[in-house]
């Protein structure tokens, strides 16, 4: 176990190193630097004298690669730059907004858990019967609409006509509940359809059939025996939504103006924010190589049959 930790260690900080070196390429062929972008910020118009003289003092007229080995040192230990829009460093910026983040991908989740794993295993047990049929048809609707669009059809039913909520949301209850249900909706179709899947592919099998013949309750078979194998497909579903909730989901972030890192980055592109955009990518990738990581680890220690196979292989 701890050897193929290692392993996967060793390839994700290859990833890393491969994200940072792409992205900071990128930033590099935008058609405006840093230099100018930082007297833009300020509302000045700088002369090429000036232009030239920041730039000289940056270092952004040294060979492109001397410029990313300075930038990745000044990266690991923690400095990403300052942001251009923000005036401040990126770190402690997206600090700032990572908390409305956490709290709306957090109750993001906790909906989704809720109705999808319910919804999924009453499908399932209900195959082909009424309730599967209206499930599956609300779930293939999640499914089909864009959050964007569920989003703003959501502020206007429910803060425009109903008043029920602020269109412009805060960090209470009122506030976060149109744009938790607005990224939570498509989430819970296809979690519903998942979780369906893997309780039907585990109800054929024989051990059901021996707890049943058994006399087993049926409400024991599902929860004990048949939800703790089919819940390893959803682990893998579960680890990428919550890497993409917690990179901040743009769209709905800035439907509802809910102060996060996704509104945080849109704001930044607006503006040609180039540090604040790199680190905002290499947040995200550090979330997805450390999400995948602990999916895999999850797997080879609780599956058997990928730990055995692990093992013969090595």
């Amino acid at each position: 176990m701890a050897r193929y930790t290692a392993k996967r260690l060793l390839q994700l900080i290859a990833v890393l190193f491969g994200v940072t070196f792409l992205t900071f390429m990128i930033t590099q062929m935008a058609p405006s630097d840093a230099a100018e972008m930082k007297y833009v910020s300020m509302g000045m118009m700088p002369s090429p004298q000036l232009l030239e003289q920041t730039r000289q003092e940056m270092g952004l007229n040294d060979p492109i690669l001397v410029q990313y080995g300075r930038w990745l040192l000044h990266a690991l230990r923690g400095d990403l730059g300052v942001s251009s829009k923000f005036s401040e460093p990126v770190l402690t910026q997206m600090m700032k907004k990572l908390p409305s983040t956490l709290e709306l991908a957090g109750f993001s989740m906790v909906i989704v858990m809720a109705v999808s794993f319910p919804l999924g295993i009453l499908s399932a047990v209900k195959k082909n019967r009424a309730a599967d049929i209206l499930i599956r048809f609300f779930s293939f609707f999640g499914i089909s609409m864009p959050n964007f669009w569920m989003g703003l059809l959501l502020m206007y039913v429910f803060a425009v006509r109903l008043k029920w909520f602020r269109v412009v949301s805060s960090n209470d209850f009122r506030g976060i509940v149109l744009p938790a249900a607005a990224l939570s909706i498509s989430m819970i179709g296809n979690y519903t359809r998942q979780i369906r899947t893997a309780f039907l592919e585990e109800l054929s099998q024989t051990y059901v059939t021996g707890a049943r013949a058994r006399g087993i309750p049926e409400p024991v078979i599902l929860l004990c025996h048949v939800l703790p194998n089919a819940v390893f497909p959803v682990v893998t579903l579960i680890g990428l939504s919550v890497g993409q909730l917690l990179g901040g989901a743009a769209i709905i972030e800035t439907i509802f103006s809910w102060q996060g890192i996704g509104n945080m980055v849109v704001e930044a592109i607006r503006v040609r924010d180039y540090p604040l955009i790199q680190g905002y990518v290499i947040w995200m990738a550090v979330i997805y190589v450390m999400v995948n990581l602990l999916v895999d680890l999850f797997y080879q220690f609780f599956d058997p049959k990928i730990r055995m196979s692990r093992q013969k292989k090595s």
